[in-house]
């Protein structure tokens, strides 16, 4: 860049020393015969000129040509560089869609062991029948009498749900539990004894535009029915019910359904009643 600059500076200092020596020419040589008798030589400053001129000229179209050969290795890597970049723009856009594929993976293995895990409480539940259950059993030989009835609330009122998955019911105030098969701190009834029990359960909610009031009964893992009550307006309830045979440690509870809710307060909206019907 120092050389380019340079260039014209030269050009116009050869330009003004060409100029000085032809008005020199046309005024010196009288003084210079007069003064020592021998004629000054302006030729050669007139021929210098011109060769400096010609060397300048040929060092500059060297260099414009090592320029434009350094611009056209500079316009390759620049293509060859736009050319990386697409590449790793088509790569991350790939990583991109992987990702979020894996995302939506994720998302559903997560409802899934969101459902797992409610299994596995249940299955836990069933698993830890106390040790003092088995040796009441034990000593009463056979429990005759088993009978509970619930409401969802112990006190004021409120709504439970929605939930994006299903949920468990627990019915914290208790009418009657006749034998204490129902635990009102989890919400499962554990069947003391082999025989046929009945269960019923009673559900409402305020009408709401999309979301509905919804529960079903559920035998270990197992869903057996469902109660369904959906209104814009007012106040909706719906019912159901089933006798079921059951072994010693069976488990039956309620579940919330997902996207649903439901709504109690003193007067107990939602219930949840079993009984043994006779032992097998």
């Amino acid at each position: 860049m120092e050389r380019t600059m340079c260039f014209p500076l030269v050009l116009l200092i050869c330009s003004l020393s060409t100029a000085q020596l032809q008005s020199d020419n046309d005024i010196v040589p009288h003084h210079a015969e007069s003064q020592g008798g021998e004629p000054t030589n302006v030729s050669e400053h007139q021929q210098t000129c011109p060769q400096d001129i010609h060397a300048v000229l040929r060092e500059m179209s060297a260099s414009l040509a090592e320029q434009r050969v350094e611009t056209r290795h500079l316009q390759r890597e620049n293509e060859a560089q736009t050319a990386k970049l697409e590449l790793q723009k088509t790569e991350l856009e790939k990583q991109k869609t992987e990702l979020e594929k894996q995302k939506t993976e994720g998302d559903k293995l997560k409802q899934q062991l969101q459902v797992q895990a409610a299994e596995l409480i249940s299955v836990k539940a069933r698993s830890n029948v106390t040790e003092n259950q088995v040796e009441a059993l034990r000593r009463d030989g056979e429990v005759k009498q088993v009978a509970f009835s619930a409401s969802l609330l112990a006190s004021g009122s409120g709504t439970i749900g929605p939930f994006n998955t299903e949920t468990n019911l627990v019915f914290r105030y208790v009418f009657s539990n006749i034998g204490n098969a129902y635990n009102p701190n989890t919400g499962f009834f554990f069947a003391p004894v082999r025989g046929a029990y009945h269960f019923e359960f009673y559900i409402g909610a305020h009408g709401h535009s999309s979301l509905p009031a919804c529960a079903a009964l559920i035998k270990n893992s197992e869903t057996v029915s469902r109660a369904h009550e959906h209104q814009t307006s007012g106040f909706g309830k719906s019912s159901n019910g089933a006798t079921l045979l059951l072994e010693v440690g069976d488990v039956v509870f309620l579940r919330l359904c997902g996207n649903s809710r439901i709504f109690d307060n003193e007067n107990h909206h939602n219930t949840f009643s079993g009984h043994l019907l006779f032992t097998m």
